[in-house]
């Protein structure tokens, strides 16, 4: 019988927090998200060179003899958590964690070495909507080269190489400038969404698309659930200290007993998703009931995030509905998120599936 797992953050972990927040505020803060948000360049090259170059942390995941740091999905879970706090717009799930999944599951190795340093940037072609059971859509293979169209692809207009899937079973990494990226208007918009065209792309086959997708999707399932953890905490976070200081009838807001229990609802439901959040990357770190882990935090944490964000929203008041106030952006990730990689529905099916309990 194997042991309990500690879900408890390591000393290593923490201190990982603090230099990933620390940065974050330098290179990161709310004007900055907002600002870059109406732009035509949704993400941020300095932060993620900041983050890469600087940190290291594109290649957690990649093995120490690749170039990469040998870390686990707890590691990467933090750093998610954070990145979730801010809502920063930086291809870090997509690039560093699904895709390299993706290539780790090929051995890739030379594609892994080159995400690991940052300088390049890779994306999986398949909608961000499906999760780890889902069936993605293919291109054709013909006379050795791509022909079809995907749509719904994150971040494909920050990669340099795309993994596409195949008709023959195969996925083939492509070069960006090899097909037409056409962007999307997305809900959230620090994590656009792009249709990818690919007319006769010369693509490299990288080995089986099956496992690799389904490997790459249950982890950005798994810890997308650190992400929207670091979503709903900030909007915890920052409602009770907004609520401290805006005062009604000479008294502070946050004292009406009202109040108190929405708050107290919401502190419940973030411990209770830093929980399933922090036992799905458990799970994916030592392979020990990865999927049942991964659907129960994605069944959780998608509403959590949601509700955290939408009661923010209210409870800032008139502020909150601002465009200047950045709780829409928090928002709109929250929604986003709760249908990428499996909608919360899909996920409590397969918890149901995996726990042999009857569904409706």
């Amino acid at each position: 019988m194997s042991a309990q797992p500690d879900l408890l953050y390591s000393e290593e972990e923490e201190a990982l927090r603090a230099a990933v927040r620390d940065l974050l505020a330098d290179h990161c803060d709310a004007a900055a998200v907002l600002a870059r948000a109406e732009s035509d360049e949704p993400h941020d090259p300095d932060t993620w060179k900041a983050l890469t170059e600087g940190m290291g942390l594109a290649g957690l995941l990649v093995p120490e003899e690749l170039g990469g740091q040998g870390a686990t999905h707890r590691e990467a879970a933090v750093v998610l958590e954070e990145l979730g706090r801010a809502v920063a717009p930086v291809p870090y799930l997509t690039s560093a964690v699904v895709a390299t999944e993706a290539l780790l599951d090929c051995a890739a190795d030379d594609l892994l070495t080159e995400l690991a340093t940052g300088r390049r940037v890779a994306a999986l072609a398949v909608a961000l909507h499906l999760g780890p059971g889902g069936d993605w859509d293919t291109v054709r293979l013909e006379d050795g080269t791509l022909h079809g169209e995907l749509t719904g692809i994150a971040d494909a207009t920050a990669a340099d190489v795309l993994l596409v899937p195949a008709d023959d079973g195969g996925l083939y990494a492509v070069a960006a400038d090899a097909v037409t990226v056409t962007p999307r208007v997305p809900l959230d918009l620090t994590r656009p969404l792009a249709t990818v065209t690919l007319d006769g792309a010369p693509g490299r086959r990288l080995g089986e698309a099956g496992p690799a997708v389904r490997r790459a999707l249950r982890a950005g399932a798994g810890l997308l659930a650190s992400e929207q953890l670091g979503v709903a905490d900030w909007a915890l976070t920052e409602t009770v200290r907004y609520l401290k200081e805006r005062t009604q009838f000479n008294r502070p807001v946050g004292g009406f007993q009202a109040l108190k229990h929405r708050l107290a609802q919401l502190w419940l439901e973030v411990v209770n998703l830093r929980a399933a959040a922090r036992n799905a990357a458990d799970a994916l770190t030592t392979g020990e009931d990865t999927d049942l882990a991964v659907a129960v935090a994605q069944a959780y944490a998608a509403p959590v995030a949601v509700h955290a964000t939408e009661e923010a929203l209210q409870l800032h008041g008139g502020i909150g509905m601002t465009w200047e106030h950045p709780v829409h952006l928090y928002l709109k990730r929250a929604k986003a998120d709760s249908i990428a990689y499996g909608t919360a529905g899909a996920h409590r099916q397969t918890v149901g599936e995996l726990a042999a309990l009857p569904t409706p």
